[in-house]
């Protein structure tokens, strides 16, 4: 893909905008662009840029606050017209697009870093052995589940299913006997929908691509994964294809679905009386211990500005250990690193550990060129088993030749 095909795929409203190239501030000192998604600068960033500045004379840092609709357009779209953001961040899975074609420049990271993160975190931003992001932010999931509707429906509400067998066999218990939905199934033309599918593969020991970059979406596990993804619709609410998480979080907020795959972040979000828990995501057949997706967004520098040095170093030290639990801790994101105050955090509240469990099995988010068409070939593939407009085997199939074209 071109740079002209990338500013295609952009908004071009958005470069009128302006230019980010380097801006010099005074006569000593340039300006290190960076754009953050969001409404605001996340909380501590405006201590850490000051104490980085200090420690850095002649460079200032200009940060440029885009909401999240608009973000990841906008940065695109900029350094694919050749006048770059310095650093920015971006979803990890688009790393390997800009990398190939030439937009970003490689944060190699030496064994300490590497080895100062829980296992399989460093290939969310790896492609062809380098690392071309720093992490920035971090989700798992785990399965939650609704006591009340558990007992309601004559189960045991402090036992959760441990297998895809079991979650379905108690999601089946509690659509027959309580007004419920037994389990929230995404199914809506939107990225959390191959998000969803992921974690069944990566509850399954499945792959998408393996270590010599081959497409491996056509295995047994990956099959067992979208077969069981099927049969769920019966004992899901009316209607997958109209869901996505927050939707279901809605749902199960209103206790009509007892079982939903979320993030951390909904353990603050769900209403005072409802009685809930939160496990481990259940197993499938091949599993070798728990599993999850693990989806990463990152910083990225981008090439071109002349201070891409400057912009590495910045990157590392507003992700440094010490900075980074303080921003996981504030906006209730999984942790990257076992760094002194996740054990306290766990012990403080045991709700956490399910987020943690699944890391040692989890995979990442494959990388491909064309990110975009991946991710519809694959919300593809699961909707077309859901509404059963294809058998499962033939769905895989399909899609894994489809996307092999995208890597």
């Amino acid at each position: 893909m071109t740079r002209k095909t990338l500013l295609g795929t952009a908004t071009l409203a958005l470069l009128a905008t302006g230019s980010m190239a380097p801006v010099a501030m005074a006569q000593d000192e340039t300006a290190i662009t960076m754009i953050q998604c969001g409404d605001a600068l996340a909380e501590g960033y405006d201590g850490f840029i000051k104490e980085w500045e200090e420690n850095n004379p002649g460079y200032k840092v200009d940060v440029e606050i885009i909401g999240w609709s608009q973000c990841q357009d906008k940065i695109t779209t900029l350094a694919a017209a050749g006048t770059p953001v310095g650093l920015a961040y971006v979803g990890s899975r688009t790393l390997k697009q800009f990398a190939e074609n030439g937009l970003i420049v490689p944060i190699p990271m030496s064994e300490e870093e590497k080895g100062s993160y829980y296992p399989n975190i460093v290939s969310t931003v790896t492609y062809d052995g380098t690392q071309w992001g720093v992490p920035v932010a971090f989700s798992t999931k785990s399965l939650y589940w609704n006591k009340d509707l558990f007992e309601e429906a004559g189960l045991d509400p402090e036992t959760p299913p441990k297998t895809w067998a079991e979650l379905y066999d108690m999601a089946a218990t509690i659509t027959e006997k309580t007004d419920a939905a037994g389990y929230g199934l995404s199914a809506k033309t939107f990225d959390n929908t191959m998000h969803q599918y992921l974690h069944w593969v990566y509850t399954n020991n499945g792959k998408v691509i393996d270590e010599n970059g081959e497409i491996v979406l056509d295995s047994p596990q990956n099959l067992e994964a979208l077969t069981w993804y099927g049969k769920m619709v019966d004992v899901a609410q009316e209607g997958p294809t109209a869901y996505e998480q927050d939707d279901l979080t809605a749902l199960f907020n209103d206790s009509k679905v007892a079982m939903i795959q979320q993030g951390p972040w909904v353990r603050v979000r769900l209403d005072e009386g409802l009685n809930w828990d939160v496990a481990p995501l259940p197993l499938g057949p091949q599993a070798e211990g728990p599993g999850t997706l693990l989806i990463t967004d990152s910083l990225a520098v981008f090439e071109g500005t002349g201070y891409e040095e400057q912009a590495i170093d910045l990157a590392k030290w507003l992700t440094n250990p010490e900075h980074q639990f303080f921003y996981e801790k504030t906006h209730g994101l999984t942790p990257l690193r076992p760094v002194d105050g996740v054990e306290e955090m766990v012990a403080e509240d045991p709700t956490w550990g399910p987020f943690l469990d699944g890391i040692s099995n989890g995979g990442p988010e494959p990388l491909f060129t064309d990110y975009k068409a991946f991710q519809n070939a694959m919300i593809d593939m699961v909707q077309s088993v859901v509404t059963g407009d294809k058998e499962p085997e033939v769905a895989l199939k399909d899609a894994a030749e489809e996307i092999d074209a995208y890597k």
